[in-house]
């Protein structure tokens, strides 16, 4: 890396600040000495702040650009990590991800904002057949198009305490009596990154100005795929489940069916992560930012019965 392209923001705004990337990447730029404030939905329900630090904080919606213009006041950078795909078939992406994107791009213009960076999927595609990577394709070109400064990451699938991957299908391997159902063979092909490999990726872009304008794919240092990565999670969990493979139109039905069903721990949306591999080169973050990513199994302790009220302690929700 050159360092003498590196650039130090005044103040980051970050949009979906409360979720699994963005408590630790606030942590993580707030540690680092940055200027953060979070940019909260309104609600009825108190946020979940990253705890431990202190941290400035606007709440307003993605698609009130009054309102957005007057979060930005102060601010140069904006890391866009809000997206609507945790709620599972009851998200809104087009309300979300695509127009709620295009509400922050509009303010963000106004308000001479001169970065903004943008958390994608790998896969993402605006004529995909998937709705989840056809909103992020969207969103994409939203930025591409805008005329701004912007760098967009697509990271494989993140892992970590309180993800929605390693966490969810633990929980689905637990409520499974003694089998679990997997598209096909579970043949896919995952890339899993490990979330604070992914925070300082998302920290290190944000400063280097060689990244403007550019589209950066990026992933863990071993290609996996969904049958494996199962297997691990049951080594660490000390469980043992057989599995049954299933069609994925039959298996798509029973997950709609499945969704239904309140607090169920897995989303519609890995049918269509699931579909194809999701894999880049596999030295693509030592390459573009020279860090060597954690490997998958060595990094699953969180998942271990002992593990579970120290994760608590933490703050993480298993």
């Amino acid at each position: 890396m050159d360092n003498s392209a590196i650039i130090q923001p005044v103040m980051i705004l970050v949009t979906g600040g409360t979720g699994f990337v963005g408590k630790a990447l606030v942590q993580h730029l707030i540690a680092s000495g940055k200027t953060v404030r979070i940019l909260l939905r309104p609600s009825r329900v108190s946020p979940q702040l990253p705890r431990g630090v202190s941290v400035d904080a606007a709440v307003c919606s993605l698609r009130d650009e009054r309102g957005l213009r007057a979060a930005m006041r102060g601010v140069d950078t904006v890391i866009h990590l809000a997206g609507g795909e945790r709620q599972s078939g009851r998200a809104n992406l087009t309300e979300v991800d695509v127009l709620g994107t295009q509400g922050l791009v509009n303010a963000a213009k106004q308000a001479g904002i001169q970065r903004i960076l943008y958390l994608s999927h790998l896969g993402a595609d605006q004529v995909s057949a998937y709705p989840l990577l056809r909103a992020k394709g969207l969103a994409e070109n939203i930025l591409i198009r805008s005329g701004l400064n912007y760098t967009i990451v697509r990271s494989a699938v993140i892992f970590g305490p309180g993800d929605q991957f390693t966490t969810a299908f633990s929980r689905l391997l637990r409520l499974s009596p003694a089998f679990v159902m997997i598209p096909g063979g579970g043949s896919s092909l995952l890339q899993p990154v490990w979330i604070e490999d992914l925070v300082n990726c998302l920290a290190l872009a944000i400063e280097r100005e060689d990244l403007i304008g550019q589209t950066i794919s990026i992933g863990g240092l071993e290609a996996l795929t969904f049958r494996q990565i199962l297997v691990y999670l049951m080594e660490a969990m000390g469980i043992q489940r057989r599995f049954w493979s299933v069609s994925p139109p039959t298996l798509r039905l029973l997950a709609l069916l499945a969704d239904q069903i309140p607090g169920f721990p897995v989303s519609i949306y890995w049918l269509d992560y699931l579909a194809v591999d999701r894999t880049t080169l596999l030295d693509s973050i030592p390459r573009t930012f020279g860090i060597l990513p954690a490997r998958f199994y060595r990094q699953l302790d969180y998942l271990t019965p002992s593990s579970k009220q120290s994760s608590r302690r933490r703050g993480f929700v298993l």
